[in-house]
């Protein structure tokens, strides 16, 4: 074998090698609501958030709703053990606690303590508000000043289900990475507006079979959620989306971490 056909053999191998290996480097896990289901912690409470940054995901998904005296306030329901948030103050939220201790965390609290590392991204789902699309833009208004006023522009991503919300989010935050969760608008409509991706469930991509790579081909980033069986993750890696949101992000990581040898 000649010098010039072994030199032509390392790049092939190197080449195929990349390859091979690039899907596992392009998707990333983010843990929805924190990583809370192993050890049974509150959803979204700052519990959840060490735990996904200790496991080293590359994001942990929170859900911020609005209080009657605009309080952003970290919770997936409307209601926080019996309380109606949208209708509550903040003090009144207070009089509830978390089983582990917790109180509801703000979004300021919770967004200090993801501030303390930088490798996890915050990834900061804004809620539709019950009373209507004005709280609702009013919530994307406030969570926009309170990034800029922290100084986590580099570490926050926005996700919606109001589209409204989404273009006032990039209005607002020009060089915000937005993504629409609610599945209903395609990958050209998506680009068009400005956001940097879509984030839908998994059962839109398989009624939607073209739509992950319309939107690679867009230049824009695909997340889908909420992906918890391992067939379900192997599928999505395949298609090499750049994240996949779990309640299992232990498991997803281990599938991962397998793919690498």
């Amino acid at each position: 074998m000649n010098t010039v056909t072994r030199i032509f053999l390392m790049v092939f191998v190197c080449t195929m090698w990349h390859a091979s290996t690039a899907q596992v480097k392009r998707t990333q896990v983010i843990a929805h609501r924190g990583a809370w289901k192993a050890d049974q912690l509150p959803q979204n409470s700052i519990a959840s958030l060490k735990r996904a940054i200790e496991l080293g995901c590359a994001g942990s998904e929170f859900d911020v709703q609005l209080t009657k005296d605009d309080v952003l306030v970290v919770n997936h329901d409307n209601e926080y053990y019996g309380i109606d948030i949208s209708t509550a103050t903040y003090a009144e939220l207070l009089t509830k606690k978390h089983p582990n201790g917790e109180s509801i965390p703000t979004a300021e609290e919770y967004l200090r303590e993801g501030m303390k590392q930088k490798k996890t991204k915050l990834i900061y789902e804004l809620k539709t508000s019950k009373l209507g699309k004005e709280r609702t833009l009013r919530s994307a208004d406030l969570a926009v000043q309170l990034v800029k006023k922290l100084g986590a522009e580099k570490l926050v991503e926005y996700i919606a289900f109001d589209y409204d919300a989404c273009k006032r989010l990039v209005e607002l935050a020009p060089n915000a990475k937005v993504y629409y969760l609610n599945g209903d608008k395609n990958p050209a409509e998506v680009k068009k507006d400005g956001l940097y991706g879509l984030d839908y469930h998994f059962n839109v991509f398989k009624k939607n079979p073209t739509w992950i790579k319309e939107a690679h081909d867009l230049g824009l980033a695909v997340n889908v959620w909420t992906v918890n069986t391992e067939e379900e993750m192997n599928n999505l890696l395949r298609q090499q989306v750049e994240f996949i949101t779990t309640d299992e992000p232990a498991l997803l990581l281990n599938i991962i971490q397998h793919k690498k040898h």
